[in-house]
């Protein structure tokens, strides 16, 4: 009897839930022709400009009162520019409702709207996911370490992760813990609000992160040995240590996570995985005691900043142009 309870109630939640996203895509499906529509009747006009300027506003005064507020001029504008930018009805995806596609053609970007699209599909964000990636700047934080042409290759799974770089973001956004600004907290306190907001994390991280140890405990001959967090790639097919520091990184931070990683290399990886990349997460860092401290071919050790809060676009153009500044540095 247990099991057909069981099983029914799985069978009522799924039609439940498959009844919702049937909805929220004849919603979007409604938005496409309403689009579709209005331009149709824009280019017939005579006057185009001034016919076309006023169509909307006409619209909007005839039937939000009727309907309610998802016919306003604002949605009546956005269902237009919805039809432009995806003119091909069956190139819609049915797994996404009227908002997440409301927030990717208020993208100009294509290359960076294609990126988000891809990306949602893959991982199934919501569309409150969708808005916190974006919002977060996640495509511009991954072309400061990448070019264009590899992170829509791993989007569109044309080629999987292979470099630290391709998998650790710099910087990384954790305004999700809901942390204090102030001068100091423990270390304690930003791997408990991780562990606590683990959902959350993960999806900063990205694609293929699974979550495998707290406070890793190893132990070379008399010596005890805690690693903050052990997760595991399975795109990459690597393990992944993070470190966590509240402080600037020192040299003497560096070879600990050095050793961690030689640790995971050496007794927890088997033949075919790849490599173990240790990452240090730390609100500041020295770049060239980075540089000086790791060996010149370095491809496992990251020191990755951390931030409790959004980036502004001001913050990311002098990001930009700092990693520039390295980059011809260092020709």
């Amino acid at each position: 009897m247990k099991d057909l309870v069981s099983e029914i109630r799985s069978i009522i939640e799924t039609s439940r839930s498959n009844a919702v996203r049937s909805v929220d895509f004849c919603r979007v499906q409604m938005y496409w022709q309403i689009g579709r529509r209005i331009v149709e009747e824009e280019q017939g006009g005579s006057a185009r400009a001034e016919y076309g300027k006023g169509l909307i506003k006409n619209l909007a005064q005839e039937i939000e009162p009727e309907y309610g507020s998802g016919f306003s001029y604002r949605q009546l504008n956005f269902a237009r520019q919805f039809f432009l930018e995806y003119p091909k009805v069956n190139a819609l995806r049915s797994q996404f409702n009227w908002t997440q596609y409301r927030a990717l053609i208020q993208i100009s970007d294509k290359d960076k709207r294609e990126y988000y699209e891809l990306e949602a599909a893959s991982n199934c964000w919501t569309a409150r996911q969708m808005q916190r990636q974006i919002n977060s700047m996640l495509y511009e934080r991954l072309l400061l370490s990448n070019d264009k042409e590899s992170v829509l290759a791993m989007a569109r799974k044309e080629r999987a992760p292979e470099a630290p770089q391709e998998i650790v973001k710099d910087p990384m956004v954790l305004e999700f813990l809901g942390l204090e600004k102030k001068a100091h907290y423990y270390e304690s306190d930003l791997e408990t609000e991780l562990i606590n907001h683990l959902q959350e994390f993960i999806l900063e991280l990205g694609n293929g992160f699974t979550f495998v140890a707290r406070q890793k405990r190893i132990i070379l001959e008399d010596d005890e040995f805690f690693i903050d967090l052990v997760f595991y790639n399975r795109l990459a097919r690597r393990f992944v240590i993070f470190e966590l520091k509240t402080g600037e990184v020192t040299h003497q931070d560096l070879g600990q996570l050095q050793m961690y990683v030689n640790y995971y290399d050496r007794t927890e990886k088997l033949p075919e995985e790849n490599p173990t990349i240790g990452i240090l997460l730390c609100t500041a860092k020295n770049d060239t005691l980075v540089k000086m401290t790791l060996p010149s071919d370095n491809n496992t050790i990251v020191a990755s900043k951390y931030q409790l809060y959004l980036p502004t676009e001001q913050q990311l153009i002098a990001e930009v142009e700092r990693v520039k500044k390295e980059w011809e540095e260092t020709r």
